[in-house]
């Protein structure tokens, strides 16, 4: 019985990751293949190997089992007349209704192609089934206002960052009389601070699990490795520019806006790849810790905040977010990278800094944020310094609206899910668990 119940779980966390890699996954490349800098299917290929390659080989081995510690496992124990075996029970309960409800609020997203954050999801999951089994007292409404202020912290950070971005590109290069010249001056800078805010934002965010194991890896080495390395690659990309750029110096306007676009292209491809791995690295582990938290459960009758994540679990989640990119992944990905603004290799490359930029600032400032909300908002911010004629009015607030919508929906889908599971399942789980 026992492995029943730990498939048909495990049959949850790959529908969850299929929506995560159809959903937020999708974010990762979208403006790579909005400004036409590579195909959706070299896109997947490329998004769906980082992201692969981020869970499995650097995923967190051990992850939180309530996400963002919405709800304390504890707190089911303390309930007047349940004992810590039910306790048990309901947690298996409420961890699945919690990843069933949030894989259909992303695949219902997704139908739409609305880009919105799987954290989020999890989190208004997790709090629906808490509020149901442990009442009012059992969520952390702390956590919860985090939440919500995250909200209007990404998009607003993440779009402020976009557009001065831009407008750095626009006066510096593309609005140049002689567009080709100034990009050899001015697009090593922007390739030092690409290099050394991706590498600490996937050294920070994206690795922090890994580098808490490496001893002598301190932040401050953290922080000047990046800075070498990001001062090498603008020197090689220096090199770059100037032999693809070198016989357009002459050459009409038009031309040499083309030529220097090209040469963005590079850049906004390898920084959309950086996203994927980090995300992999990062955040698979965590969308599928209810996954981790079932399977615990079952083996070890205990409930704990933390839980290992066994590699078959990592490589599931893996698994299923590469086949939901390459199957469903289109629709969240031509939203984000079409529909919102124009988007050209160089507007790609100025959203993927300001998002990667605004991601790094907001966690080392202990700020909450989204990094679909950021990405989402940086582009905004690009099409905003083109003028509000710059961006489809419609298409952003069907998006901001899905966002208010994806904790709450997802709430009340766990606690339906949940209160019908509780009925149907209670006995069969709790027999499981004696054994």
């Amino acid at each position: 019985m026992d492995t029943l119940i730990i498939c048909l779980a495990a049959v949850l966390g790959l529908y969850m990751a299929w929506n995560i890699g159809a959903n937020d996954v999708a974010n990762s490349m979208a403006d790579a293949v909005g400004s036409k800098a590579i195909s959706i299917r070299n896109a997947v290929i490329a998004a769906g190997i980082c992201e692969f390659a981020g869970a499995v080989l650097v995923g967190a081995q051990v992850t939180e089992t309530v996400r963002s510690g919405i709800i304390d496992p504890a707190v089911l124990a303390t309930l007047p007349g349940m004992t810590p075996h039910d306790a048990a029970v309901i947690f298996v309960i409420g961890m699945a209704a919690a990843l069933l409800s949030a894989a259909f609020w992303l695949n219902f997203s997704s139908m739409c192609g609305m880009p919105v954050s799987t954290t989020h999801s999890i989190v208004g999951a997790v709090a629906g089934f808490g509020l149901v089994a442990a009442g009012w007292g059992a969520v952390n409404w702390g956590k919860m206002g985090q939440i919500v202020s995250s909200w209007f912290i990404s998009p607003v950070a993440g779009g402020l960052m976009g557009y001065l971005t831009f407008v750095y590109i626009s006066k510096a290069i593309l609005g140049n009389e002689k567009p080709a010249r100034a990009a050899v001056r001015h697009i090593p800078f922007i390739v030092f601070l690409l290099t050394a805010v991706v590498m600490l934002a996937t050294i920070f965010k994206g690795l922090t699990h890994v580098i808490k194991n490496i001893d002598w890896l301190s932040p401050g080495l953290a922080f000047w490795l990046s800075m070498g390395v990001a001062l090498i690659t603008a020197i090689l990309y220096r090199s770059y520019a100037r032999h693809k750029l070198r016989d357009k110096e002459s050459a009409r306007l038009g031309v040499q806006l083309e030529a220097v676009e090209q040469v963005f292209v590079p850049l906004v491809i390898t920084s959309s790849c950086s996203v994927a791995f980090a995300h992999g690295a990062n955040d698979v582990a965590n969308s599928v810790g209810p996954l981790a938290a079932i399977v615990s459960i079952l083996q070890s009758g205990v409930m704990d905040a933390k839980v290992p994540v066994p590699l078959w679990i990592l490589t599931l989640g893996g698994v299923g977010i590469v086949i939901g990119l390459a199957t469903y992944g289109f629709k969240v990905m031509m939203t984000v990278g079409t529909k919102i603004t124009e988007i050209t290799p160089s507007r790609g490359v100025a959203a993927d800094l300001a998002a990667t930029a605004t991601v790094l600032a907001c966690t080392r400032l202990s700020l909450p944020v989204s990094t679909t909300h950021t990405l989402v908002g940086a582009i905004l911010g690009i099409g905003l310094a083109r003028g509000l004629s710059g961006i489809d009015k419609r298409v952003v607030s069907s998006i901001f609206g899905s966002w208010l919508f994806t904790v709450p929906a997802a709430a009340i889908m766990s606690a339906i899910f949940f209160v019908f599971g509780k009925a149907l399942f209670f006995d069969t789980i709790s027999a499981a668990l004696k054994h």
